[in-house]
This record gives structure tokens, sequence and C-alpha cells, in this order.
């Protein structure tokens, strides 16, 4: 039996033990199943209770379950729902005598959702906002999943593709009737001005997003500098917890420190390194080499110093920002008011904002935090209302663009064929967009990432 004519099943609720559980089956047998475990089915969507059964080994729990006839379906199959109690002992006893019905399996990760993408009841946009949304650990994460979820890129696209192929089928005649004189003419003209007003919408998306696809992995903040400046002082205050080691002693960090931090809705990883010096230590030279790798790597930089000698010591494609680090016990505690200032709209000279701090007492951070929140916002653009939020929608809606691009420049002199052609990429690349047309390579990727039961 091929695995998609198979009925699966599998826990699609939290982990137990839960107040209540929810196990779901779906596919051809899942009547059986029903029809077996409860005694019989009840009514479509009509939550019924009942006493579940294995007829091998007797009963299980008394439960509530729910019937979904396809295509009325979540997945566009039959479904049963078993609402039991959650304890690992009754989730136990009804696995096994799910297991125990022929044609029934354990759902692989991602398996009901795939189903779901299968049978019409979203498109791959859509499945890949029901992936973010169950991951998204930040409220802006989640609200950019549920656009994907609500199907507001998926929408647009159709509507694009559908037009792209309205505006093609229009030169095509042209050039089926090339004969008649002045036809060709008549089709391409309005053919073109829709191909202008695609390429103007795409091209709108694709400028106003900023980095939204970002929005999933979220912005990488290093705290780089000498040793003992502060750097682990001012990761623990940042993650309002003791995260890393503070010792008076210098290279008391080796290796990495990551922390997870959500700053106004935004994800933010901030990454202690080791401080940056010259050593015979072999074990600290790895973690000065490793402190330097991931300085270069990040999204934004912060050097800590602790005096006013403020050149930056780390190579960095990225901004970064100078902290002179305990104003209370520097010569800058004269000086932190007006650092502060200067520091208040540090998008005006990303490579060189300062900060004054006190990562012991606290003074100074308010300002800095501030100013990361801001740089969040610049660097993620509008996701507000964004509707890109993976680096692969983004490449294909550039491909749709370029090849819509072409054809408008082509139309002139490249003839009606190519510009045909040309329409045909651009209506291609949107049904990848959409998991409509040769994406079966990139499935595999999307729904391995998924929890099992969805």
């Amino acid at each position: 039996m091929h695995p998609r004519e198979q009925t699966i099943f599998a826990l699609a609720s939290g982990r137990p033990p839960n107040a209540i559980s929810i196990v779901r089956v779906s596919g051809p047998h899942a009547n059986v199943a029903m029809t077996l475990l409860a005694g019989g089915i009840p009514p479509p969507r009509m939550a019924r209770r009942a006493r579940l059964s294995d007829p091998n080994q007797g009963p299980i729990d008394d439960a509530i379950v729910l019937w979904f006839p396809a295509p009325a379906s979540a997945t566009g199959e039959d479904v049963a729902e078993f609402h039991v109690h959650g304890g690992r002992a009754v989730l136990g006893a009804l696995f096994a005598a799910l297991s125990r019905i022929e044609g029934l399996r354990p759902a692989e990760p991602g398996e009901f959702t795939r189903r779901a993408f299968e049978n019409g009841k979203l498109d791959l946009t859509e499945a890949e906002g029901l992936d973010d949304l169950i991951h998204a650990d930040t409220d802006r994460q989640r609200r950019q999943a549920l656009r994907q979820l609500q199907g507001l890129l998926g929408d647009k696209a159709r509507r694009w593709r559908e037009q792209i192929i309205e505006a093609s089928a229009l030169i095509e005649a042209g050039i089926d009737f090339s004969d008649e004189g002045d036809v060709p003419d008549q089709l391409m003209a309005p053919a073109l001005a829709r191909i202008k007003t695609l390429h103007h919408e795409i091209a709108e998306v694709l400028a106003a997003q900023g980095r939204s696809e970002r929005l999933r992995d979220g912005l990488v903040v290093a705290i780089a500098g000498p040793p003992n400046v502060g750097k682990s002082t001012l990761m623990n205050q940042l993650a309002r917890r003791e995260v890393a080691i503070v010792s008076p002693h210098a290279g008391t960090t080796r290796d990495v420190i990551e922390v997870q931090l959500d700053l106004d809705g935004y994800p933010v990883t901030v990454i202690d390194t080791a401080g940056i010096r010259e050593t015979d230590d072999p074990v600290e030279q790895e973690g000065v080499r490793r402190a330097r790798a991931r300085a270069a790597e990040a999204d934004l930089v912060l050097w800590l110093v602790e005096d006013d000698r403020c050149g930056p010591r780390v190579e960095a494609a990225a901004p970064v920002w100078t902290v002179h680090n305990k104003i209370d016990l520097s010569a800058l505690s004269g000086r932190a008011k007006t650092l502060r200032i200067d520091a208040a709209n540090p998008g005006r000279n990303r490579g060189g904002a300062h900060f004054a701090i006190s990562a012991t007492k606290g003074d100074g951070l308010a300002e800095l935090i501030a100013a990361l929140v801001a740089f969040a916002q610049d660097f993620f653009g509008s996701n507000e209302s964004g509707l890109i939020a993976r680096e692969r929608q983004r490449t294909l809606l550039r491909e749709t663009a370029a090849a819509l691009l072409r054809s408008m420049e082509g139309a002139g002199r490249a003839g009606e064929e190519l510009v045909a052609e040309d329409l045909r990429a651009a209506a291609h690349s949107l049904g990848r967009l959409l998991g409509r047309v040769d994406v079966e390579e990139v499935l595999d990727k999307i729904f391995r990432d998924f929890c099992i039961g969805k």
C-alpha cells in the first residue's frame, strides 16, 4: 500500500501528562478505528461522549469523539479525533489499540499537514506559516506566521499567477493569429499593460519587506571586547538572569555563550564571547578565535571597553557599537549623559554609535536596550504588514519579477514567442511558490521540521 493510502494516527496536542489529550486519525481506515474503539461513528462535526474500548484488551477511557468525513476535514481525508484524559497510561493504551488495527500506522513529522497540502487544503506558503506558528517564540514571530497561515501571500500569488496566465494567453493568441494583420498588436497592448501592473505590485512587495524573512531566525548580537571588561555581566543584565559566569579574573569565558531574548517582540540571540587578547594559552586562543568568528558573522557587534579608548578590534561587516562600561568607576562618569544623548539615535551613524553604561548597577542600560529595539525595527523592516517569511519565497518572487521585466523589455524586439516564454517562466516561479509545480525536492525539507501530529 502506498504511504499516502495508509491511515495515520498521532498525538495532536501537547506532551503528557495533560488534563485532555487529542489523538487524531486520518485516512481511509479512520472510520474503522472509530467504529472498533468507540462503538460507532458519531454525526459529522458533533462531539459525542463514548467509552473507548480495545476489542482485545478491554476498556481504555471515557472520552469525547468527533468525526470529520472527507473532504470537509483538516487533511481532506476522513478524520477521527479522540479527546481522552491525558495520562501516559491512557495514551499508551489508545496507541496500542490503534496500532493493532490493520492499515493504521503512526504518523511521521508533518504528515498531517503534508496531506492537507497534497489534498489542496492549503498551499505551501500556508504550510510554512503553520510550521512557523508552531515554532514562534515571540509575538512578532507569531503575527508574521499567522499572516502566512491566513494565506495573505498565497492569495496574492494565486491572483498574480492567474493574471500572468491570462496575459500569456493573449500573447499566444496573437501568435496563433499572426496572419490576421493588426490582431497581434491589439492583443499585445492589453497583455503588456497587465504585465507592467503585476511587475510593479511584486516589486513593491519585495522592496517593502526589509529582512522580514530573518524574523524567523532572529537578530544576532555579539558582545565582544578585551578580557574582564564586563561582557558577561552585560549578558546577564540583558537576559535578566545569570547565564554567564562573572569573575574578576581575566579569561573566565573560554567559549561562546548564547541566550535567546525577546526584545519588544523581536527575537534576538545575544552572544557572549571570550575576551579578545594575545595569549599563549591554547584553550584561550581557541576561545579568542571563536569570538572573532562569531563577531564577524553577527548582525550587530557591541564592542565593550571600560575606558575612553574605543577603537574596535574585531573585523565585522555588521555595525559595531562602542559600549563604555563601568562609568561609575571611570573618568567617563562625567561624560555619561553626553554619550547617552549621542546614542539616542544610533541609526544616524551605525558604525560609530557610543553608549556609556554600568553593567553592574544598570546605569545606561535602558538607553542601550531602546537602541537595540530601534535597530531591530530597522533591520527587520515593515514586518507588521510583511508578506515574505522565508528566503525561498523571496527568491521565487525575485525570479518572477525578473521574468516579467524580461518580457516587457523584449516585447518590442524579441518577438511574441520569447515574451510568451518569459511569462511561462514567471507563472512557473509563482507555481513553485505555492507548491503546485516542481517542488517535490523541497517538500521533505519543509515538512520534516514539523511536530509529529501536525
